[in-house]
């Protein structure tokens, strides 16, 4: 007896390309970003195009592409190497390990990302490398953080579904490095330690660094603590 269910033109017809909407950033699926390029130009992180239509170049950012103010954070972060621009015409699919992808679009805002969860942004938005001003930073794994303000549409990652978490100044909100994606752009977190006797001699929790955030604003996490490779 033949099923059609799992026949092969059902599996096509169940994994084709959505022709149904033509928007400049969408969801393919909740793991894929499609983007519909006629003329623009995007940035996106380096290694994420998974397939393209059309007529589209790619171009590794170069290393003063974004003026010489960032040059030595991108040299100390990596950041330098991880972005690559796309511009044409065509229908250009991105994706990140398989992690979940969300779409934001700026109105004369700014929103802080950490580095390794910007998938892709358009050129209309500014891009500026911000260095967390701790060592304990560093060691929790979020070296680095990606401040994007302007008009535009931006792209990120999360390890399953985020939850995003209210700030306010009589509710300070505590988060781990390595499950923190995003933040508003008018809060700056702070290094909060937590080490003691116990901690050295490995007893402690295991959260010996914490990301603190006071203010008015709001915070997303994670899931999932998620440990960052620095490129050379």
């Amino acid at each position: 007896m033949i099923n059609e269910k799992n026949s092969i033109e059902a599996f096509l017809a169940n994994t084709a390309q959505d022709d149904s909407k033509q928007d400049f950033f969408q969801l393919e699926n909740p793991r894929l970003l499609e983007i519909n390029l006629s003329g623009q130009r995007v940035m996106l992180k380096r290694g994420s195009m998974i397939a393209y239509d059309g007529y589209i170049k790619f171009e590794r950012e170069g290393i003063l592409s974004q003026g010489l103010g960032n040059l030595f954070k991108k040299a100390i972060s990596g950041e330098g190497t991880s972005m690559m621009k796309a511009e044409g015409s065509g229908r250009l699919y991105v994706a990140d390990s398989g992690k979940y992808a969300h779409i934001i679009y700026l109105t004369n805002d700014t929103i802080n990302v950490n580095g390794n969860d910007v998938l892709a942004y358009e050129e209309s938005v500014k891009s500026d490398i911000k260095m967390l001003k701790s060592i304990g930073g560093m060691l929790g794994g979020g070296l680095f953080q990606v401040s994007l303000s302007g008009n535009g549409h931006i792209a990120l990652t999360s390890h399953g579904h985020p939850l995003t978490l209210k700030v306010t100044p009589t509710h300070p909100v505590c988060t781990d490095p390595n499950a923190t994606i995003a933040w508003s752009g008018n809060l700056t977190p702070h290094i909060k330690t937590d080490i003691s006797f116990k901690t050295l001699l490995g007893r402690g929790s295991g959260e010996s660094f914490q990301m603190l955030f006071e203010g008015e604003g709001w915070v997303m996490v994670q899931p999932y603590e998620e440990v960052y490779h620095i490129e050379s």
